[in-house]
């Protein structure tokens, strides 16, 4: 049994599936972009191709996923955000002094 989507996007012929993956560091979202079409015998297919006329659907779909994760509730683990540390509750970029510090 394959895993599903959390969240699918669509617009037209670009979907988005957005994917929840369980880390160390807490829940991190991937996503998939696709193109639907229709073959010459009239049957559906994707493509993770993208012509020139795809690219600003794309960039809207891209915008609705980059929303939806952002709107899901953020659950560090406790091993990795210690009590006291104060963090970037849209980033696993810890927050020093109010200014976000990369590993």
């Amino acid at each position: 049994m394959s895993k599903k989507p959390v969240h699918e996007i669509r617009l037209g012929r670009i979907r988005a599936a957005i994917w929840e993956n369980e880390t160390t560091n807490g829940t991190r979202h991937n996503v998939t972009f696709s193109r639907l079409y229709r073959d010459e015998q009239g049957n559906w297919g994707d493509s993770t191709s993208f012509g020139r006329d795809d690219l600003p659907l794309l960039w809207k779909v891209a915008d609705c996923v980059h929303t939806w994760i952002m709107q899901q509730p953020y659950a560090p683990t406790s091993a990795t955000t210690p009590a006291a540390a104060p963090t970037n509750h849209h980033s696993s970029i810890p927050v020093t002094n109010g200014v976000e510090t990369p590993f």
